[in-house]
Protein backbone atom coordinates (compact mmCIF):
# COMPACT_ATOMS: atom_id res chain seq x y z
CA UNK A 1 0.00 0.00 0.00
CA UNK A 2 1.23 3.52 -0.79
CA UNK A 3 1.90 5.85 2.11
CA UNK A 4 0.08 9.16 2.66
CA UNK A 5 2.57 11.34 0.78
CA UNK A 6 2.57 8.96 -2.19
CA UNK A 7 -1.23 8.98 -2.23
CA UNK A 8 -1.30 12.79 -2.20
CA UNK A 9 1.23 12.97 -4.99
CA UNK A 10 -0.90 10.58 -7.06
CA UNK A 11 -4.06 12.65 -6.40
CA UNK A 12 -2.43 15.96 -7.30
CA UNK A 13 -0.61 14.63 -10.37
CA UNK A 14 -3.20 12.31 -11.90
CA UNK A 15 -6.60 13.84 -11.25
CA UNK A 16 -8.06 16.86 -13.06
CA UNK A 17 -7.90 19.75 -10.58
CA UNK A 18 -9.41 23.22 -11.09
CA UNK A 19 -7.00 25.00 -8.75
CA UNK A 20 -4.13 23.76 -10.88
CA UNK A 21 -5.58 23.24 -14.36
CA UNK A 22 -8.43 25.72 -14.61
CA UNK A 23 -11.37 25.23 -16.96
CA UNK A 24 -10.18 21.90 -18.41
CA UNK A 25 -10.70 20.21 -15.02
CA UNK A 26 -14.42 21.03 -14.80
CA UNK A 27 -17.30 19.33 -16.61
CA UNK A 28 -20.23 20.95 -14.76
CA UNK A 29 -22.29 17.78 -14.60
CA UNK A 30 -23.48 15.85 -11.56
CA UNK A 31 -23.66 12.42 -13.25
CA UNK A 32 -20.23 11.27 -12.07
CA UNK A 33 -20.79 12.50 -8.53
CA UNK A 34 -24.14 10.72 -8.28
CA UNK A 35 -22.65 7.46 -9.59
CA UNK A 36 -19.67 7.86 -7.25
CA UNK A 37 -21.93 8.29 -4.24
CA UNK A 38 -24.01 5.28 -5.30
CA UNK A 39 -20.74 3.32 -5.34
CA UNK A 40 -20.06 4.57 -1.78
CA UNK A 41 -23.61 3.55 -0.72
CA UNK A 42 -24.86 7.14 -0.56
CA UNK A 43 -23.19 8.38 2.63
CA UNK A 44 -24.80 11.82 2.20
CA UNK A 45 -28.12 10.29 3.34
CA UNK A 46 -26.71 9.06 6.65
CA UNK A 47 -26.33 12.40 8.47
CA UNK A 48 -27.92 15.87 8.64
CA UNK A 49 -26.28 18.74 6.78
CA UNK A 50 -26.16 22.47 6.05
CA UNK A 51 -25.22 23.67 2.55
CA UNK A 52 -23.29 26.94 2.19
CA UNK A 53 -22.72 28.70 -1.15
CA UNK A 54 -21.92 32.20 -2.37
CA UNK A 55 -19.08 34.14 -3.97
CA UNK A 56 -17.38 35.54 -0.88
CA UNK A 57 -17.79 34.52 2.75
CA UNK A 58 -18.91 30.93 2.33
CA UNK A 59 -15.72 29.56 3.90
CA UNK A 60 -15.89 31.91 6.89
CA UNK A 61 -19.61 31.21 7.37
CA UNK A 62 -19.01 27.46 7.20
CA UNK A 63 -16.31 27.64 9.88
CA UNK A 64 -18.47 29.90 12.07
CA UNK A 65 -21.41 27.52 11.84
CA UNK A 66 -19.25 24.51 12.66
CA UNK A 67 -17.76 26.31 15.68
CA UNK A 68 -21.20 27.28 17.03
CA UNK A 69 -22.57 23.75 16.62
CA UNK A 70 -19.49 22.34 18.34
CA UNK A 71 -20.01 24.72 21.27
CA UNK A 72 -23.56 23.37 21.63
CA UNK A 73 -22.06 19.90 22.03
CA UNK A 74 -22.82 18.39 18.63
CA UNK A 75 -20.44 16.18 16.68
CA UNK A 76 -19.87 18.30 13.56
CA UNK A 77 -18.40 17.55 10.15
CA UNK A 78 -16.92 20.38 8.09
CA UNK A 79 -16.10 20.22 4.37
CA UNK A 80 -14.42 23.24 2.76
CA UNK A 81 -12.12 23.99 -0.18
CA UNK A 82 -9.48 24.70 -1.23
CA UNK A 83 -6.95 23.80 1.44
CA UNK A 84 -4.07 26.13 2.26
CA UNK A 85 -1.37 23.93 3.79
CA UNK A 86 -2.63 20.37 4.32
CA UNK A 87 -5.12 18.54 2.08
CA UNK A 88 -6.91 17.26 5.18
CA UNK A 89 -8.05 20.80 6.05
CA UNK A 90 -10.91 20.08 3.66
CA UNK A 91 -12.38 17.30 5.81
CA UNK A 92 -12.72 17.96 9.55
CA UNK A 93 -14.78 17.08 12.58
CA UNK A 94 -14.62 18.08 16.25
CA UNK A 95 -11.37 16.16 16.63
CA UNK A 96 -9.65 18.11 13.85
CA UNK A 97 -8.60 17.04 10.38
CA UNK A 98 -9.31 13.54 9.16
CA UNK A 99 -6.33 11.24 9.64
CA UNK A 100 -3.64 10.45 7.09
CA UNK A 101 -4.55 6.78 7.60
CA UNK A 102 -8.15 7.45 6.57
CA UNK A 103 -7.11 9.25 3.36
CA UNK A 104 -4.63 6.49 2.47
CA UNK A 105 -7.07 3.66 3.14
CA UNK A 106 -9.95 5.38 1.32
CA UNK A 107 -7.95 6.05 -1.85
CA UNK A 108 -6.43 2.57 -1.83
CA UNK A 109 -9.87 0.99 -1.52
CA UNK A 110 -11.44 3.02 -4.33
CA UNK A 111 -8.52 3.78 -6.65
CA UNK A 112 -9.71 1.44 -9.40
CA UNK A 113 -13.15 3.07 -9.45
CA UNK A 114 -11.65 6.59 -9.42
CA UNK A 115 -9.47 5.84 -12.45
CA UNK A 116 -12.07 3.83 -14.36
CA UNK A 117 -14.60 6.64 -14.03
CA UNK A 118 -12.14 9.52 -14.53
CA UNK A 119 -13.21 11.37 -11.39
CA UNK A 120 -11.89 14.88 -10.91
CA UNK A 121 -10.00 15.89 -7.79
CA UNK A 122 -13.07 17.73 -6.50
CA UNK A 123 -15.51 14.92 -7.22
CA UNK A 124 -13.20 12.54 -5.39
CA UNK A 125 -12.84 14.77 -2.34
CA UNK A 126 -16.58 15.44 -2.03
CA UNK A 127 -17.23 11.69 -1.96
CA UNK A 128 -14.39 11.18 0.50
CA UNK A 129 -15.76 13.86 2.84
CA UNK A 130 -19.33 12.57 2.79
CA UNK A 131 -18.10 9.01 3.38
CA UNK A 132 -15.97 10.21 6.31
CA UNK A 133 -18.86 12.09 7.95
CA UNK A 134 -21.09 9.03 7.69
CA UNK A 135 -18.32 6.81 9.02
CA UNK A 136 -17.73 9.17 11.96
CA UNK A 137 -21.46 9.27 12.69
CA UNK A 138 -21.57 13.08 12.87
CA UNK A 139 -24.74 14.76 14.12
CA UNK A 140 -24.53 17.35 11.36
CA UNK A 141 -22.07 18.41 8.64
CA UNK A 142 -21.49 21.87 7.20
CA UNK A 143 -20.79 21.49 3.47
CA UNK A 144 -19.26 24.38 1.52
CA UNK A 145 -19.99 24.66 -2.21
CA UNK A 146 -16.90 24.54 -4.42
CA UNK A 147 -17.92 26.73 -7.37
CA UNK A 148 -21.35 27.96 -8.42
CA UNK A 149 -23.96 25.71 -6.89
CA UNK A 150 -26.41 24.30 -9.41
CA UNK A 151 -23.91 21.82 -10.89
CA UNK A 152 -21.37 21.75 -8.08
CA UNK A 153 -20.50 18.27 -6.81
CA UNK A 154 -21.74 19.17 -3.33
CA UNK A 155 -25.25 19.77 -4.68
CA UNK A 156 -26.25 16.18 -4.02
CA UNK A 157 -27.06 16.61 -0.34
CA UNK A 158 -30.51 17.17 1.11
CA UNK A 159 -29.71 19.77 3.78
CA UNK A 160 -31.77 21.06 6.67
CA UNK A 161 -31.10 24.61 5.47
CA UNK A 162 -29.23 26.21 2.59
CA UNK A 163 -27.25 29.45 2.73
CA UNK A 164 -26.06 31.82 0.00
CA UNK A 165 -23.65 34.38 1.45
CA UNK A 166 -22.86 37.13 -1.07
CA UNK A 167 -22.74 37.39 -4.86
CA UNK A 168 -19.89 39.02 -6.74
CA UNK A 169 -18.21 38.86 -10.12
CA UNK A 170 -15.90 35.85 -9.95
CA UNK A 171 -15.36 32.78 -12.15
CA UNK A 172 -17.29 34.54 -14.94
CA UNK A 173 -15.98 32.08 -17.53
CA UNK A 174 -17.98 29.36 -15.78
CA UNK A 175 -20.87 31.11 -14.05
CA UNK A 176 -21.77 34.01 -16.34
CA UNK A 177 -20.72 37.62 -16.91
CA UNK A 178 -23.35 39.38 -14.78
CA UNK A 179 -24.51 39.29 -11.17
CA UNK A 180 -27.88 37.92 -12.30
CA UNK A 181 -26.31 35.00 -14.16
CA UNK A 182 -24.00 34.18 -11.28
CA UNK A 183 -26.90 34.41 -8.82
CA UNK A 184 -28.83 31.93 -10.98
CA UNK A 185 -26.03 29.38 -10.64
CA UNK A 186 -25.72 29.99 -6.90
CA UNK A 187 -29.51 29.69 -6.52
CA UNK A 188 -29.23 26.13 -7.80
CA UNK A 189 -28.73 24.96 -4.20
CA UNK A 190 -32.24 26.16 -3.27
CA UNK A 191 -34.28 22.98 -2.86
CA UNK A 192 -37.95 22.08 -2.49
CA UNK A 193 -39.37 23.04 0.93
CA UNK A 194 -35.87 23.60 2.40
CA UNK A 195 -35.34 27.02 4.03
CA UNK A 196 -32.84 29.30 2.28
CA UNK A 197 -30.92 32.09 4.00
CA UNK A 198 -29.60 34.89 1.79
CA UNK A 199 -26.71 36.98 3.10
CA UNK A 200 -25.66 40.33 1.66
CA UNK A 201 -27.82 41.09 -1.39
CA UNK A 202 -27.80 43.47 -4.33
CA UNK A 203 -30.71 44.78 -6.37
CA UNK A 204 -29.62 42.61 -9.32
CA UNK A 205 -29.67 39.34 -7.34
CA UNK A 206 -32.60 39.66 -4.96
CA UNK A 207 -35.24 38.87 -7.57
CA UNK A 208 -33.32 35.81 -8.80
CA UNK A 209 -33.34 34.28 -5.31
CA UNK A 210 -36.96 35.25 -4.63
CA UNK A 211 -38.13 33.64 -7.88
CA UNK A 212 -36.18 30.41 -7.28
CA UNK A 213 -37.42 30.17 -3.70
CA UNK A 214 -41.02 30.56 -4.85
CA UNK A 215 -40.53 27.90 -7.54
CA UNK A 216 -39.20 25.50 -4.91
CA UNK A 217 -41.68 26.53 -2.19
CA UNK A 218 -38.63 27.21 -0.04
CA UNK A 219 -39.04 29.59 2.91
CA UNK A 220 -36.63 32.47 2.29
CA UNK A 221 -34.87 34.54 4.97
CA UNK A 222 -32.84 37.69 4.34
CA UNK A 223 -29.92 38.18 6.72
CA UNK A 224 -29.90 41.94 6.09
CA UNK A 225 -33.24 42.11 7.92
CA UNK A 226 -31.74 40.73 11.15
CA UNK A 227 -28.50 42.62 11.92
CA UNK A 228 -26.54 41.01 14.73
CA UNK A 229 -24.62 42.42 17.69
CA UNK A 230 -22.45 39.29 18.04
CA UNK A 231 -18.68 39.56 17.57
CA UNK A 232 -16.18 37.04 16.24
CA UNK A 233 -12.49 36.29 16.62
CA UNK A 234 -12.33 36.61 12.81
CA UNK A 235 -11.53 40.30 12.55
CA UNK A 236 -11.91 41.14 8.86
CA UNK A 237 -14.29 44.05 8.24
CA UNK A 238 -16.25 41.84 5.85
CA UNK A 239 -17.06 39.41 8.68
CA UNK A 240 -19.95 41.59 9.84
CA UNK A 241 -21.97 40.30 6.86
CA UNK A 242 -20.98 36.72 7.59
CA UNK A 243 -21.91 37.01 11.27
CA UNK A 244 -25.37 38.33 10.34
CA UNK A 245 -25.81 35.48 7.88
CA UNK A 246 -24.73 32.84 10.36
CA UNK A 247 -26.90 34.17 13.22
CA UNK A 248 -29.89 34.23 10.87
CA UNK A 249 -29.10 30.67 9.82
CA UNK A 250 -28.95 29.49 13.44
CA UNK A 251 -32.34 31.10 14.14
CA UNK A 252 -33.81 29.34 11.11
CA UNK A 253 -32.20 26.02 12.10
CA UNK A 254 -33.77 26.33 15.56
CA UNK A 255 -37.16 27.04 13.97
CA UNK A 256 -37.15 24.38 11.24
CA UNK A 257 -35.28 21.41 12.72
CA UNK A 258 -34.80 19.29 15.83
CA UNK A 259 -31.54 21.10 16.55
CA UNK A 260 -31.47 23.54 19.45
CA UNK A 261 -28.66 26.08 19.64
CA UNK A 262 -28.47 28.54 22.52
CA UNK A 263 -27.40 32.17 22.39
CA UNK A 264 -24.44 31.20 24.58
CA UNK A 265 -23.28 28.66 21.99
CA UNK A 266 -23.62 31.31 19.27
CA UNK A 267 -21.62 33.83 21.29
CA UNK A 268 -18.92 31.33 22.34
CA UNK A 269 -18.77 29.68 18.92
CA UNK A 270 -18.22 32.98 17.13
CA UNK A 271 -15.46 33.90 19.57
CA UNK A 272 -13.69 30.55 19.14
CA UNK A 273 -13.80 30.01 15.37
CA UNK A 274 -10.01 29.92 15.06
CA UNK A 275 -9.39 27.57 18.00
CA UNK A 276 -12.33 25.28 17.18
CA UNK A 277 -11.79 24.99 13.42
CA UNK A 278 -8.20 26.20 12.85
CA UNK A 279 -9.33 28.41 9.97
CA UNK A 280 -6.48 30.27 8.29
CA UNK A 281 -6.01 33.10 5.83
CA UNK A 282 -8.84 35.42 6.90
CA UNK A 283 -7.23 38.69 8.00
CA UNK A 284 -4.65 36.54 9.76
CA UNK A 285 -1.72 38.18 11.53
CA UNK A 286 1.45 36.15 11.05
CA UNK A 287 3.65 38.59 12.97
CA UNK A 288 3.12 41.96 14.65
CA UNK A 289 3.62 43.73 11.31
CA UNK A 290 2.49 41.03 8.83
CA UNK A 291 -1.07 40.19 7.83
CA UNK A 292 -2.48 37.97 5.07
CA UNK A 293 -5.90 37.44 3.53
CA UNK A 294 -7.17 35.04 0.87
CA UNK A 295 -9.54 37.58 -0.75
CA UNK A 296 -9.02 37.24 -4.49
CA UNK A 297 -11.77 39.11 -6.33
CA UNK A 298 -12.88 42.75 -6.54
CA UNK A 299 -15.56 42.56 -3.85
CA UNK A 300 -13.35 40.74 -1.35
CA UNK A 301 -10.25 42.83 -1.96
CA UNK A 302 -12.18 46.09 -1.60
CA UNK A 303 -12.86 45.25 2.04
CA UNK A 304 -9.30 44.08 2.64
CA UNK A 305 -7.69 47.24 1.30
CA UNK A 306 -10.19 49.41 3.16
CA UNK A 307 -9.12 47.63 6.34
CA UNK A 308 -5.45 48.07 5.43
CA UNK A 309 -6.04 51.82 5.08
CA UNK A 310 -7.27 51.91 8.69
CA UNK A 311 -4.04 50.44 10.09
CA UNK A 312 -1.23 52.57 11.48
CA UNK A 313 2.17 52.14 9.82
CA UNK A 314 5.03 54.07 8.33
CA UNK A 315 5.38 52.20 5.02
CA UNK A 316 3.24 49.53 3.35
CA UNK A 317 4.85 46.56 1.61
CA UNK A 318 2.75 44.07 -0.34
CA UNK A 319 3.50 40.54 -1.55
CA UNK A 320 1.00 40.14 -4.38
CA UNK A 321 0.11 37.51 -6.98
CA UNK A 322 -2.92 36.55 -9.05
CA UNK A 323 -4.35 33.86 -11.26
CA UNK A 324 -5.08 34.51 -14.94
CA UNK A 325 -8.88 34.23 -14.84
CA UNK A 326 -9.50 37.31 -12.65
CA UNK A 327 -10.41 40.83 -13.72
CA UNK A 328 -6.84 42.11 -13.53
CA UNK A 329 -7.50 45.77 -14.33
CA UNK A 330 -10.33 46.15 -11.81
CA UNK A 331 -8.28 44.51 -9.07
CA UNK A 332 -5.12 46.52 -9.74
CA UNK A 333 -7.19 49.71 -9.69
CA UNK A 334 -8.02 48.94 -6.05
CA UNK A 335 -4.42 48.63 -4.90
CA UNK A 336 -2.97 51.51 -2.87
CA UNK A 337 -0.41 53.51 -4.82
CA UNK A 338 1.50 54.48 -1.67
CA UNK A 339 2.95 51.00 -1.25
CA UNK A 340 5.87 48.98 -2.53
CA UNK A 341 4.97 45.68 -4.24
CA UNK A 342 6.74 42.37 -4.54
CA UNK A 343 4.99 40.68 -7.46
CA UNK A 344 5.15 36.88 -7.66
CA UNK A 345 3.37 33.93 -9.25
CA UNK A 346 2.14 31.03 -7.11
CA UNK A 347 3.19 27.54 -8.21
CA UNK A 348 0.09 26.60 -10.24
CA UNK A 349 -0.62 26.49 -13.96
CA UNK A 350 -3.33 29.15 -13.61
CA UNK A 351 -0.94 31.70 -12.12
CA UNK A 352 -0.40 35.01 -13.87
CA UNK A 353 3.32 35.32 -14.55
CA UNK A 354 5.01 37.79 -12.23
CA UNK A 355 6.49 39.66 -15.21
CA UNK A 356 3.01 40.11 -16.75
CA UNK A 357 1.56 41.26 -13.44
CA UNK A 358 4.46 43.69 -13.05
CA UNK A 359 3.79 45.13 -16.52
CA UNK A 360 0.07 45.50 -15.77
CA UNK A 361 0.89 47.16 -12.43
CA UNK A 362 3.03 49.84 -14.07
CA UNK A 363 -0.06 51.08 -15.94
CA UNK A 364 -1.61 51.83 -12.55
CA UNK A 365 1.47 53.61 -11.20
CA UNK A 366 2.19 50.81 -8.75
CA UNK A 367 5.82 50.69 -7.69
CA UNK A 368 7.68 47.49 -6.96
CA UNK A 369 9.66 44.62 -8.35
CA UNK A 370 9.23 41.26 -10.02
CA UNK A 371 10.23 38.24 -7.89
CA UNK A 372 11.15 34.70 -8.89
CA UNK A 373 8.67 33.04 -6.49
CA UNK A 374 6.27 33.77 -3.66
CA UNK A 375 8.95 32.64 -1.20
CA UNK A 376 11.45 35.01 -2.78
CA UNK A 377 8.93 37.87 -2.61
CA UNK A 378 8.14 37.17 1.04
CA UNK A 379 11.79 37.05 2.05
CA UNK A 380 12.56 40.30 0.22
CA UNK A 381 9.53 41.99 1.78
CA UNK A 382 10.55 40.85 5.26
CA UNK A 383 14.00 42.32 4.74
CA UNK A 384 12.52 45.66 3.66
CA UNK A 385 9.78 46.03 6.26
CA UNK A 386 10.78 47.55 9.58
CA UNK A 387 8.91 47.12 12.86
CA UNK A 388 6.82 50.24 12.26
CA UNK A 389 5.97 49.21 8.67
CA UNK A 390 3.14 46.91 7.55
CA UNK A 391 3.53 43.89 5.29
CA UNK A 392 0.44 42.49 3.53
CA UNK A 393 0.31 39.18 1.64
CA UNK A 394 -2.55 38.44 -0.74
CA UNK A 395 -4.19 38.64 -4.16
CA UNK A 396 -4.68 34.89 -4.38
CA UNK A 397 -5.49 32.00 -2.07
CA UNK A 398 -2.39 30.28 -3.47
CA UNK A 399 -0.05 33.15 -2.61
CA UNK A 400 -1.23 33.01 1.01
CA UNK A 401 -0.99 29.21 0.99
CA UNK A 402 2.66 29.28 -0.08
CA UNK A 403 3.58 31.77 2.64
CA UNK A 404 1.74 29.76 5.29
Amino acid sequence: MQNYNQILEWMFDRLPMYQRDGKSAIEFKLDKTISWLNHLENPQNKFKSIHVGGTNGKGSCSHMLASILMEEGYQVGLYTSPHLVDFRERIRNNSGMCSEEFVTAFISAHKDYILANALSFFELTVGMALYYFADQNVDIAVIEVGMGGRLDSTNVINPLISIITTIGLDHQAFLGDSLEKIAYEKAGIIKHNIPIIIGNTQEETQGVFQTKAEEQNAPIYWAKNTPSEFKSDLKGLYQVFNINTVVTAINVLNKHSEFSISSKAVCDGLQKVVSNTEIQGRWQWLKDNTVCDTAHNVDGLQFVFEQLSQQEYDNLYVVFGMVKDKNIDEILALLPKKAYYFFAAPKINRALAASELFDYAKRFDLKGECCSSVTDAYHKAQQKAGKSDLLFIGGSTFVVAEVL
